[in-house]
């Protein structure tokens, strides 16, 4: 499969352009485990709910991640396109020596 060039500049922007994403690459780590709503994502990364609520929003708008719906409790899931660019994912998150853990 060709790399998806785009993911790629888009990952390096989110992640390593600006403040914050040490978070949203953990909170698309955890997402890439496993479907969580965002309370599971504020319990598990020990962070306040509005944070997990603000880099959400940050990943959504770049199509990283999506919900099944705008209810209180929805589950989010990674895009299908950020699923197959866990790959590029990986590779980023070394680079910039984050921790996911």
């Amino acid at each position: 499969m060709a790399e998806d060039h785009e993911l790629k500049r888009l990952l390096w922007y989110v992640l390593g352009g600006a403040r914050g994403g040490q978070n949203r690459a953990r909170i698309i780590h955890e997402l890439g485990l496993r479907p969580l709503n965002m309370n599971q994502l504020a319990e598990r990364l020990g962070v306040d709910y509005r944070t997990i609520m603000h880099h959400t929003t940050v990943l959504r708008a770049n199509s990283l991640i999506e919900t099944q719906d705008d209810k209180y409790g929805a589950m989010v899931f990674l895009t299908p396109r950020m699923q197959a660019g866990m790959e590029i994912f990986d590779e980023i998150v070394k680079a910039l020596k984050f921790t996911l853990e």
